[in-house]
């Protein structure tokens, strides 16, 4: 799983990981309640993401095969890299400078420096 997904692709990879695993039918059920989507439309949308590698759909059940987190942590290193030459230091840096950084964000990542230090050793 390489790309960023569109947002209609999001929003329902979002409804996907909610519920996972699910029956097809069930999924057909609340595209169209949601997104107001025929039959065709939710299983050509479940077999691009499927194909991307996110989802598996075996025997009518759709499962996960990355998760949310997952996900957000793979964009969140093609940003660094695509945007900071692959520095996370650089990334925070420019974030902090534009006044992102609140006490509390500032102390989880303390925390997270704090622990990953602990691992090393």
């Amino acid at each position: 799983m390489n790309e960023r997904l569109g947002d209609m692709e999001l929003r329902f990879a979002e409804m996907i990981w909610n519920l996972a695993p699910v029956g097809s039918g069930e999924l057909v059920r609340r595209c169209a309640e949601q997104f107001q989507w025929k039959k065709s439309t939710t299983y050509t949308m479940l077999k691009r993401l499927c194909d991307k590698g996110i989802f598996s759909n075996c025997q009518g059940e759709v499962r996960a095969l990355v998760s949310r987190e997952q996900y957000s942590a793979q964009l969140g290193r093609q940003v660094v890299q695509q945007g900071f030459g692959g520095s996370l230091p650089r990334f925070v840096a420019a974030f902090a400078a534009e006044g992102g950084l609140s006490r509390q964000d500032v102390e989880e990542l303390q925390r997270l420096i704090d622990e990953s230090r602990g691992a090393e050793m």
